[in-house]
C-alpha cells in the first residue's frame, strides 16, 4: 500500500538541512527543529487516519453495491403489488 512517508521525510529533511545552513543561532535552530519534528509526526498522522477513512469508506460503498446486487426487486414487487390489490380490497368493500 502507498504511503506518504517518504515524500514528508523528504521534505521535512530539506527543512531541517535548510534551518542547519542559516540558522547560525544554536537555541533558535534546535526549537526550529522539534518544530520541524513535530510537523512531521501531525502530518504523517493525519495522513494515515485520511487514508485508512478513505479505504474503510470504499470498502463500506462496495460491500452496500453488493448488497444492491442481491436485492430480489421482484420478489419486492409482488409485495408491493399484494399489498396494492389487498388495500384496493378493502377500500371497494369499504365504498
Amino acid at each position: 500500500m502507498f504511503t506518504f512517508d517518504p515524500a514528508i521525510d523528504m521534505i521535512q529533511t530539506g527543512k531541517k538541512q535548510f534551518v542547519k545552513t542559516f540558522v547560525t543561532n544554536a537555541a533558535v535552530a534546535d526549537a526550529m527543529i522539534a518544530f520541524v519534528d513535530a510537523q512531521a509526526e501531525y502530518t504523517k498522522k493525519a495522513l494515515k487516519v485520511s487514508t485508512d477513512t478513505a479505504t474503510v469508506l470504499a470498502q463500506e460503498a462496495l460491500k452496500a453495491g453488493q448488497q444492491a446486487t442481491k436485492f430480489d426487486y421482484a420478489k419486492f414487487g409482488e409485495g408491493i403489488m399484494k399489498a396494492y390489490t389487498d388495500m384496493n380490497k378493502l377500500v371497494t368493500k369499504a365504498a
